[in-house]
């Protein structure tokens, strides 16, 4: 079909699924979470949030009060996870990160520190977790902290393997609302609580 200005309808049989790609569609993984997490509090659901990175202010530029720039600041403590609130009742508190191998997750992209906060919030009874994305992939993880300490205490590794999280691991489907549904494994793992 001809449209005025010379503007040509492409053959919909030269589109196949081959070149159409929707990866992510521009989203970092912590920006999917934060829009999820927001759709959650807003359907009231759950009251989760991104945690503030713990700085200490000590230099700023005031050239005017509405224009302050930081010009130093440094980290007071190791900050613990990215994430915490509540869900049905229950505390939740969990870590996310992204990997561009197709392989494995390096273990240097996770704190010891972290992971002992994790463990902390297990053993206590809260909800504890990681979510992983390899971004190559196109694919996301949870990983329930049980199992996270199941693999450092079985394993030399410096890596978590691609297939542990295939197998251990329940991987999270993009969605529409909210982007990443992980409550929805949250109520498949823990249950009727």
């Amino acid at each position: 079909m001809n449209y005025p200005g010379g503007i040509k309808k492409q053959n919909e049989s030269s589109v196949t699924a081959k070149n159409v790609s929707y990866k992510n569609r521009g989203m970092t993984l912590e920006a999917e979470l934060n829009t999820s997490n927001e759709y959650y509090r807003g359907i009231d659901k759950a009251y989760i949030y991104k945690k503030p990175t713990p700085i200490k202010i000590t230099k700023v530029d005031y050239p005017s009060r509405d224009k302050a720039v930081i010009k130093e600041a440094f980290f007071t403590i190791p900050s613990t996870t990215d994430y915490n609130g509540l869900y049905k009742g229950k505390y939740i508190d969990f870590e996310a990160k992204e990997t561009k191998s197709k392989t494995s997750f390096s273990l240097e992209n996770i704190h010891e520190h972290q992971i002992k906060h994790l463990e902390n919030i297990d053993k206590h009874g809260g909800i504890a977790f990681v979510i992983v994305r390899f971004t190559t992939l196109n694919e996301t993880y949870l990983l329930m902290t049980k199992d996270l300490l199941e693999f450092l205490q079985t394993s030399n590794r410096k890596s978590i393997p691609i297939d542990f999280f295939r197998e251990k691991a329940y991987q999270i489907k993009d969605g529409y609302n909210p982007r990443l549904d992980y409550l929805k494994i949250i109520d498949q793992v823990i249950g009727g609580i």
